[in-house]
């Protein structure tokens, strides 16, 4: 165990504390690798929070930005971890001292509430980030079993060559809508609703 410990410990150490978060659930024995955790834990979440000296950079939009590809699986993350932590903090009745200010568990419901909202359409754009939810969401993903008819509905088949020119390069939106699939902008909260946008 603690060999396997002290793997994970070194893993964990790629891409900065405020990247990454390894949560484990298990029996361990009085090491002190809880409280390693729980203090990287608590500077993610103050610097998701705004309350570090290192925060996570925000888009123009208020949206939590780390990285170029899928960043919105980690807002997801981000805000689900703020949302159990909080939870936490109110049944201890307690709040998170952070390098900048001290953040209650409404503090960080708050931020939690902002960022699930911008994906789900307060935005720049006024787009919902998901697939299906609302009204104005993206047509065109970048998914190939998503912009190529079903066979249910036409059972002629679709080499290669032919699901590029005919689906692919098809300006209009998929034939089949990838309900739930959340789709990333940029850093500066541009969104092209195109499959030729890879950042999906």
């Amino acid at each position: 165990m603690e060999k396997y410990l002290d793997f994970l410990a070194k893993a964990g150490g790629t891409g900065g504390k405020e990247k990454r978060l390894l949560v484990m659930d298990g029996k361990v024995q009085s090491s002190g690798i809880w409280g390693q955790y729980k203090s990287q834990a608590e500077q993610f979440i103050c610097s998701c929070a705004q309350k570090s000296n290192q925060n996570v950079k925000k888009t123009p939009g208020g949206l939590l930005w780390f990285l170029p590809w899928n960043n919105n699986q980690y807002v997801a993350t981000a805000t689900f971890v703020m949302s159990v932590y909080s939870n936490y903090l109110s049944s201890k009745h307690a709040s998170l001292q952070c390098t900048a200010a001290n953040v209650t568990p409404d503090d960080l419901i708050s931020v939690v509430h902002y960022q699930v909202d911008c994906i789900l359409g307060s935005n720049p754009k006024k787009m919902s980030y998901i697939v299906g939810f609302g009204t104005n969401f993206p047509q065109q993903i970048h998914h190939r079993a998503a912009s190529i008819v079903l066979i249910k509905k036409d059972k002629t088949p679709v080499g290669c060559k032919e699901g590029f020119q005919e689906w692919f390069y098809k300006n209009a939106p998929n034939s089949s809508l990838l309900v739930g699939a959340v789709v990333n902008l940029d850093e500066n909260d541009n969104y092209e609703d195109s499959r030729s946008d890879l950042l999906v």
